[in-house]
């Protein structure tokens, strides 16, 4: 009895600690606001800010005229690229970085589904544990539930964008050599997995974005369940 007690004192505390995850007055409000709602909530925002992300980077120019996402060479060829540009070669380098970057933005829109998967997916408890973790929990959470199977889908594509680039082809040989001495990080010494990564970085990285905005304004969502459980 004391036991179940406790749970379910700790999870009214965890409701009352939502002030925590968003910006806002709580006192008879959070009193107010059921382990239901605060789930519908959190369920309702990671959806909304899954498919806002995927709509903003799903598309032309979505990663390479985002200085926040846009993929750069890895660090090896970066310094490489240097010199091929001084060697009147940046016009190759210039054609790699707009491949990479364009294989993102085609490879995102696979996303979608299994993020929204995994926003539904979200019970109490996870809700709950998304209240009790840092200010990277939401992104965390996203992480740990698609990253894996999202890398799966994601490779591919960035393999077809890319692969019929001959600097890449070179760059993959002379990196594989590289990364046996411990020149070259391991995640680095093959470009398609350096995109793939990135384009997942920079999915979650615009995702925590828009979870942001909906912290700030709940309002503006013109959702009832946003508006109740993140508003003022």
């Amino acid at each position: 009895m004391r036991r179940a007690e406790g749970v379910a004192l700790d999870r009214r505390t965890c409701l009352v600690h939502l002030g925590w995850l968003l910006p806002w007055s709580l006192g008879a409000r959070a009193a107010n606001l059921t382990e239901a709602d605060a789930a519908i909530g959190i369920r309702a925002a990671l959806e909304r800010g899954a498919l806002s992300a995927v709509a903003l980077l799903g598309k032309s120019d979505g990663f390479l005229a985002n200085p926040k996402v846009r993929i750069p060479l890895p660090g090896y060829l970066e310094d490489a690229g240097k010199l091929l540009r001084k060697l009147g070669q940046g016009k190759r380098v210039d054609e790699l970085v707009t491949s990479m970057n364009r294989a993102a933005e085609q490879a995102v829109p696979e996303a979608k589904s299994l993020l929204v998967q995994a926003a539904k997916g979200i019970s109490v408890d996870d809700a709950l544990r998304i209240v009790r973790g840092g200010d990277t929990s939401v992104t965390d959470y996203f992480a740990v539930k698609t990253r894996t199977p999202l890398g799966e889908r994601f490779l591919p594509i960035v393999t077809r964008a890319t692969e019929r680039l001959a600097l890449a082809e070179k760059y993959n040989e002379v990196a594989d050599r590289a990364s046996r001495f411990g020149l070259v990080k391991p995640e680095d010494a093959n470009l398609q997995q350096h995109v793939t990564a990135k384009a997942l970085d920079g999915l979650y990285l615009m995702i925590g974005e828009e979870e942001r905005k909906i912290r700030r304004d709940p309002v503006a969502t013109g959702s009832a369940i946003l508006r109740k459980v993140f508003g003022r």
